[in-house]
């Protein structure tokens, strides 16, 4: 039962649509028949745009790094500890007699260079830093990012040339169209 009403449908659908394709395939609308058009020629047509382009432009770049001071170090310089040494062994070499003169010489030998030792270290604490770190150079690298401006060509549209009953015409469309375009034709009484 099912199928024969399927059947049915099918036949009436065909018998509705008989009339139009004995038009030739046209379609009706808006008191209008639309048909399809073979697309004889296709032109693009370009504009000239100007583009921003990025580009990244990098270089090394020197920059002073500043020195730092430095402390004198703490060392005695040899002439006054000889001369300390030399003038405590002749003070000492006043005391005593004998042996004792000996030990005089020798202790103040000692104390004389100990003295002189402690008068250099005090002198060089006294006048401050001393040497320095030379400045120095290092490098790092700069990047920029600069714009190019560019004039750049890009398609507007399409200049379609296409063929109907014999004649050519021309339209302007936002796409490629391809081999055919549905026209639209329309029939107007003439006079009155």
């Amino acid at each position: 039962m099912i199928s024969k009403a399927i059947t049915g449908f099918i036949a009436a659908g065909l018998i509705a649509s008989a009339p139009a394709l004995a038009q030739g395939g046209r379609d009706w609308g808006d008191d209008a028949a639309y048909e399809w058009a073979e697309v004889v020629d296709v032109d693009p047509i370009y504009r000239d745009v100007h583009v921003n382009v990025p580009r990244r432009e990098c270089y090394m770049e020197t920059y002073a790094v500043p020195g730092r001071a430095g402390y004198r170090t703490q060392r005695a310089d040899a002439g006054p500890v000889i001369l300390g040494g030399l003038i405590g062994a002749v003070i000492g070499h006043q005391f005593g007699r004998g042996s004792g003169r000996s030990v005089g010489t020798a202790a103040g030998a000692v104390v004389g260079a100990a003295i002189g030792h402690d008068a250099t270290r005090r002198r060089s604490a006294q006048e401050g830093p001393s040497e320095y770190e030379s400045p120095r150079t290092a490098e790092h690298e700069v990047c920029r990012t600069r714009y190019e401006e560019r004039l750049e060509r890009e398609i507007d549209g399409y200049r379609v040339t296409y063929r109907y009953n014999g004649r050519d015409y021309r339209t302007q469309m936002p796409y490629e169209p391809g081999e055919r375009i549905r026209v639209r034709v329309s029939v107007d009484p003439v006079g009155g």
